[in-house]
């Protein structure tokens, strides 16, 4: 009898040990992002931008881990260029497959914007001048409302405008929309002057 309770007794501390284990590694793993955030090396002495609060650190972190020759060259040109004064167009980022597009252009009214995702690629943004406005859509509430197209990498939605997050982003911040970040850019915001300056940088995505 008493072995038969020490039995039981010990499967119900393993089972127990496994499941607190499970509980705390997601955490180490937000932990392990965050200080690596605040550390502040993937910068690469890049300091002309902050990262927008929206930005889903534990994705970024994991992203970088996977490809961080693509980051730091990312950071390094964005340190070493004049982003006010680079002419708009797009420009390839040498020793790298990335290509900067510098637009000067300017936020609209919401129904005049289109949703999207990607599958391949992660848009990193970095707004320059003004203040640009985005949205991120609801997962739940959101529905399909143009397939996936493999060739332009895009996916467009329907959603509901009261279930959305909207935010600005002003100049000094950048965000990032991985393919779990569906969105809408370019949104028209309160301020008076809707003229922007941002640099998009399509990042390669690796699952």
């Amino acid at each position: 009898m008493n072995k038969a309770i020490s039995r039981k007794t010990l499967v119900r501390v393993i089972s127990v040990s496994f499941l607190l284990l499970f509980a705390i590694l997601p955490i180490h793993g937000q932990n392990d992002a965050r200080t690596w955030m605040k550390k502040g090396e993937w910068t690469n002495g890049f300091k002309k931008a902050k990262p927008h609060k929206t930005l889903n650190i534990d994705e970024f972190y994991s992203q970088y881990q996977k490809n961080p020759d693509q980051w730091n060259t990312l950071f390094r040109w964005l340190r070493d260029t004049d982003l006010l004064t680079i002419p708009k167009g797009k420009h390839p980022i040498p020793g790298s497959t990335l290509v900067a597009s510098v637009e000067d252009s300017e936020n609209g009214p919401l129904d005049k914007r289109n949703t999207e995702s990607h599958r391949k690629k992660s848009d990193f943004m970095v707004v320059v001048k003004g203040t640009e406005g985005f949205a991120l859509l609801d997962h739940e509430s959101s529905t399909v409302s143009q397939p996936y197209n493999d060739t332009k990498d895009v996916m467009r939605y329907k959603y509901v405008k009261e279930k959305t997050n909207f935010f600005n982003v002003k100049s000094g911040q950048f965000v990032i929309f991985f393919p779990s970040d569906w969105h809408i850019a370019k949104v028209q915001t309160k301020k008076k002057d809707q003229t922007i300056r941002v640099i998009v940088v399509k990042m390669d995505y690796i699952d």
